[in-house]
């Protein structure tokens, strides 16, 4: 089986480097084409006003000069010489969960995958609280990856859909197992906006995250999380609101 791995964090992020370990325990056909920088919140942005630059650093190994879709879009395109059978993308640091899942990067990434026909994962680690950097402990990740993902393998996806997998900021042998749920949705004011001056005297602005709220009692990954599980769950790429259709056609008529 040929695994592509790739994430928003950056080519060094050491949530890859788990994925990688996690990866090598299906498969020892593994490519690494991820993003040369950090690229969080980049959601499913594509590189169309400038160049993208490819870094090779080993055999199966690259960095990509641009978003988390640009990155596999090269490896599907430019870098591979057959097309994967399973990508991954992760294991990001940070939570995707509930509609947070439209900015990120990582599972844009998935997302790529899944209109290329790829079977495609997200993965995520959460943690407790802001500002931990490289500090934050992937230890659920890499305890419950390999048991989050083997299940999947064998399941036929659906045309255009892919799964989005968090890991609850927890040690491993706290998680209480795992959890097949749907999309939640948060009760939330969006992110703060941080203001400050730089060293030249200008202002900038920094964006900044609230604490999350939400209604407990309806099966989401939100509980899910909040309750010590490994979150799974599938999404699909047609954003139509199917309800709506008939009462949209009406006032065209």
């Amino acid at each position: 089986m040929r695994i592509l791995l790739t994430n928003d964090d950056g080519i060094h992020a050491p949530g890859l480097e788990v994925l990688e370990r996690i990866a090598r325990q299906f498969s020892d056909d593994v490519w690494i084409v991820a993003p040369a920088e950090e690229q969080s919140g980049a959601g499913h942005s594509l590189t169309l006003s400038r160049p993208v630059r490819l870094r090779q650093f080993d055999e199966r190994r690259f960095a990509v000069s641009g978003t988390p879709t640009d990155a596999v879009m090269m490896a599907l395109r430019t870098v591979m010489p057959a097309a994967p059978d399973l990508i991954l993308s992760g294991v990001n640091r940070g939570a995707n969960l509930g509609d947070d899942v439209t900015y990120s990067g990582t599972v844009s990434a998935a997302i790529e995958g899944a209109l290329a026909g790829i079977r495609s994962i997200a993965l995520s680690q959460v943690y407790e609280k802001e500002g931990m950097g490289d500090t934050v402990p992937f230890a659920a990740a890499e305890a419950w990856g390999v048991r989050a993902i083997r299940p999947l393998l064998g399941l036929p996806f659906a045309p255009r859909s892919l799964v989005n997998v968090n890991f609850p900021p927890l040690p491993a042998d706290q998680v209480q197992g795992i959890r097949v749920v749907r999309q939640g949705f948060h009760d939330y004011a969006r992110g703060s906006v941080v203001e400050g001056i730089d060293p030249r005297g200008y202002r900038y602005f920094w964006f900044g995250l609230h604490g999350i709220e939400h209604t407990p009692g309806h099966e989401t990954d939100l509980e899910a999380i909040q309750d010590g599980f490994v979150s799974v769950t599938p999404l699909q790429l047609d954003l139509t609101h199917d309800a709506s259709l008939a009462e949209l056609t009406g006032r065209y008529v």
